[in-house]
């Protein structure tokens, strides 16, 4: 819960700080311009939901306050608001480098093997940021890879993404329930745990 609550704040606290770079001062100006857990915790998303889905094994989605954002402020709304998306899990993929350095630093994995309780948090530490990173950059609105698709399509794939919006969690679920969620996250959290590792 630790790390899961550290790693949000730092996903969020990174959307701030890209709209602030961008233009829109709105996370700025409502204090979400920090790490600070206790500006981005969402009772509900953060905690409630990741406790029952730790002790339970139910397959719940948290999620932390989302960071306001302004189009107003932007340059290019579009673009602008794409880079925004994935400065969230560009900031887990960060994290994660960091962390493997450090357990790297700390003899690896051989130490987990050894029964290093640093280590074990350093290995857990990695793969969350990972995860977090990877289910986030899923192209299914409303996680930041939507958004980010969003940037990218023609206006008329950009229009249809947004007409998904409302059924996101629904789609998630679905996603999540047949399996095919996890066919799709497996082999690129693999392909980057296999080099972080």
């Amino acid at each position: 819960m630790v790390v899961l609550v550290g790693s949000l704040s730092v996903h969020e606290a990174a959307h701030a700080w890209a709209a602030n770079r961008l233009g829109d001062p709105t996370a700025r100006r409502l204090g979400r311009l920090s790490l600070n857990p206790a500006v981005h915790v969402d009772v509900i998303g953060t905690l409630v939901f990741p406790l029952v889905a730790i002790s339970t094994g139910l397959p719940l989605i948290g999620w932390a306050k989302p960071v306001p954002v302004d189009f107003r402020h932007l340059r290019h709304p579009r673009r602008d608001f794409a880079v925004i998306a994935a400065a969230g899990p560009a900031s887990n993929l960060v994290l994660a480098v960091l962390g493997a350095a450090t357990l790297a630093a700390f003899g690896g994995l051989d130490a987990v093997r050894e029964g290093s309780l640093l280590a074990d948090v350093g290995v857990r530490f990695v793969l969350l940021n990972v995860l977090l990173a990877v289910f986030n950059m899923i192209p299914v609105p409303p996680l930041d890879g939507g958004n980010v698709l969003m940037g990218v399509l023609p206006a008329s794939g950009a229009t249809l993404i947004e007409r998904v919006r409302p059924y996101g969690f629904l789609l998630l679920y679905a996603l999540m329930l047949t399996g095919v969620l996890s066919a799709i996250m497996r082999p690129v959290q693999r392909f980057v745990l296999g080099w972080l590792l």
